[in-house]
């Protein structure tokens, strides 16, 4: 779907996202209590040990391996960097 400045979109559950990540929730749910706990955890532990931790393994994997990555891994290490892009957007005051 192509929005009126020409971006195009896509919807993912309850979610509209559009090419520039940003998310527009359609519904106002409330968070469960194991949502809850997880990001009590990851608080708890620091959001920034998170980041870097996850930052760690995808540079460790990209940058200083001699593997080829096959479609699903490139995925997999794209998930990773949107998890810290997420997190960063949360720590942020």
């Amino acid at each position: 779907m192509s929005t009126q400045n020409g971006q195009n979109s896509y919807q993912n559950g309850n979610h509209l996202k559009t090419v520039n990540d940003s998310v527009e929730s359609k519904t106002s749910t409330p968070l469960t209590s194991t949502q809850e706990d997880f990001f009590d955890y990851i608080q708890f532990h620091g959001i920034d040990n998170f980041i870097k931790s996850l930052k760690m393994i995808h540079d460790f994997a990209l940058y200083h391996t001699d593997l080829c990555f096959d479609k699903s891994e490139k995925n997999a290490l794209f998930n990773l960097k949107i998890l810290w892009e997420g997190l960063e957007r949360i720590a942020k005051p």
